[in-house]
């Protein structure tokens, strides 16, 4: 009597790989319906996503970075909510708040009511237009899933991400946001203008009678489903030490590289590492692969990098960059 053969682990990886692959493409297509002009930045938000983790959006105004968020949400089958971060918002505000309340009998006791920030895909519009105070609200959250108010522990939903639009730091009215918060945020994605071809199909697509809307793609379980299958994905040990490399020769007390030593005053910690393990293994799925390749490694560097490292005042006065350091950063790796 024959019998079928049992599937192995690494069958199932694929099956699933394959499957995932398949709808993840629809759903970025979906987006890019809806967001025009910013291909890249969709693909490292849906990556941001896919690794679990949480987006900083930075850019000037008008750039669709709210309509990014709300579009992800929808795709991805996520309850969303939108925080606009102000000078006079406070912790409670995001987090919730105990109320004392009386029962008929004369009874008080303290009841919790829940913020904003409990929900699975949370929009932080303009983050540093908050205070700092305001800002390390966050800082439990983004790390633990949970917030703890009035000494009482509270779990947040799963999944839960934090997407937070920032404008440009040289604007009126911003603070700066600690650097604490900015190694939770697992990319920086920079929002940059559309080119030309991109603006003028926004004008046509926007300004008429119809317009395109987003639908569900992905639901939130079959999302987790993903994010667990990202982590079961293979890595080589090449890239494994490319990612090692890397984050070593960012840190100014570790490097091999002159320029950096000479220029950079802090670097990136062991968050970077993680960051560039789940996001090019993220990558690979997008792109319908199985596993990621170390020029994955080498096009995430500045997105991973650039929010976990700081110039010297020396550096910054003779017009250096992050962005000609995390190139040179790149070179010693090609």
């Amino acid at each position: 009597m024959q019998t079928d053969t049992p599937i192995t682990e690494d069958q199932k990886i694929v099956i699933a790989a394959e499957s995932a692959s398949d709808r993840i493409g629809q759903a970025r297509h979906m987006i890019g319906q809806v967001v025009l002009g910013q291909e890249r930045v969709i693909t490292l938000s849906i990556a941001t996503l896919l690794a679990g983790g949480h987006g900083l959006l930075v850019g000037v105004p008008g750039l669709a970075k709210t309509l990014l968020v709300e579009t992800l949400g929808t795709v991805f089958g996520l309850d969303h909510k939108r925080v606009q971060f102000t000078p006079d918002l406070m912790p409670s505000d995001i987090l919730g708040s105990e109320v004392l309340e009386e029962t008929a009998r004369g009874n008080r006791y303290f009841r919790f009511i829940p913020g904003p920030i409990f929900c699975p895909l949370l929009m932080a519009d303009e983050i540093n237009r908050a205070s700092p105070r305001t800002q390390s609200a966050l800082l439990q959250a983004m790390q633990e899933k949970l917030v703890t108010v009035a000494g009482e522990h509270h779990d947040l939903p799963a999944p839960f991400h934090v997407l937070a639009t920032q404008n440009p730091i040289e604007q009126e009215g911003t603070y700066p946001l600690p650097e604490a918060q900015l190694d939770r945020f697992l990319l920086q994605i920079n929002v940059n203008f559309p080119q030309v071809d991109a603006e003028k199909a926004i004008l046509l697509a926007t300004t008429g009678i119809d317009q395109a809307t987003a639908k569900r793609v992905v639901t939130s379980k079959q999302l987790m489903d993903m994010q667990r299958l990202v982590r079961q994905l293979p890595i080589g040990e090449k890239v494994v030490d490319a990612i090692l490399t890397l984050v070593r020769n960012a840190r100014p007390d570790q490097t091999r590289i002159d320029i950096i030593r000479n220029s950079v005053a802090w670097g990136p910690g062991p968050r970077a590492g993680q960051a560039l393990m789940l996001t090019s293994r993220a990558i690979a799925l997008l792109d319908g692969r199985l596993s990621p390749t170390v020029d994955d490694v080498l096009d995430l560097v500045e997105p991973v990098l650039q929010h976990r490292m700081a110039l010297t005042f020396a550096a910054r006065a003779g017009g250096e960059t992050l962005t000609r350091i995390i190139n040179r950063l790149k070179d010693s790796i090609a």
